[in-house]
């Protein structure tokens, strides 16, 4: 089989290397494994025909909101469990094939888009998981995760959708709102806001933002 090889940031790969805490060191992860499953996420994001320039570089984007994910990831719970790395690696494997422009452009399209896109995303990273080596159990729970089964509820999906919020917020969010009016950007604030937990909450409140974008988050948790 040959595939790509993407390299992993050192900085990503110091994060992944060593097992959960919460395992008591009784299950550890298969470090080659793991990457070979991290590097063929990476081949098939690489593969994104879209773009995203950083200090003039252009960069595949999906491939750019993998390691973003991974990385906050890494910031906001170190001990993660494997699977929820993996799962955050996968979350957005290979979207550009299911665009938002192939739904209806109102809520229920909406909706039928994200559910769509998560069972894509779960089949698509269950593949490579059983190419690689992994389980059942394991690839069973990481589509749970992609599939963000139990939000609110499962911990782990609790934490994946943070992570979802806070690269939205930290990388996302400011080219977003050039694009849309103050009271849509609001409403999207609300509702990102609901989705996340209070640690979530806190680490998005100790973001880096534009003063004008920071207004328009207070804006939305002031309730006016």
């Amino acid at each position: 089989m040959h595939f790509l090889r993407v390299s992993v940031p050192a900085r990503l790969r110091v994060a992944f290397s060593r097992p959960p805490a919460s395992w008591n060191a009784v299950v550890t992860i298969d470090t080659e494994r793991f990457r070979l499953a991290l590097d063929r996420f990476d081949a098939e994001n690489a593969q994104d025909p879209n773009v995203e320039i950083i200090d003039n570089v252009r960069h595949p984007k999906e491939l750019i909101y993998s390691q973003r994910m991974s990385d906050w990831l890494a910031r906001l719970e170190p001990d993660a469990t494997e699977a929820l790395k993996l799962a955050a690696r996968a979350q957005h494997i290979r979207r550009w094939e299911i665009p938002r422009s192939s739904y209806p452009m109102d809520r229920p399209g909406y909706h039928r888009w994200r559910t769509d896109l998560g069972k894509f995303h779960a089949q698509t990273a269950g593949r490579i998981l059983a190419e690689v080596g992994y389980d059942e159990e394991i690839i069973r729970r990481v589509q749970s995760l992609l599939r963000k089964e139990r939000l609110k509820a499962d911990p782990d999906t609790q934490l994946l959708e943070d992570v979802i919020c806070l690269v939205f917020l930290e990388n996302y969010f400011a080219p977003f709102s050039e694009r849309h009016d103050e009271a849509k950007l609001i409403g999207i604030l609300r509702r990102t806001w609901a989705k996340m937990s209070p640690r979530g909450h806190e680490a998005a409140l100790k973001l880096d933002l534009p003063a004008e974008k920071r207004s328009l988050i207070e804006k939305a948790l002031s309730g006016n």
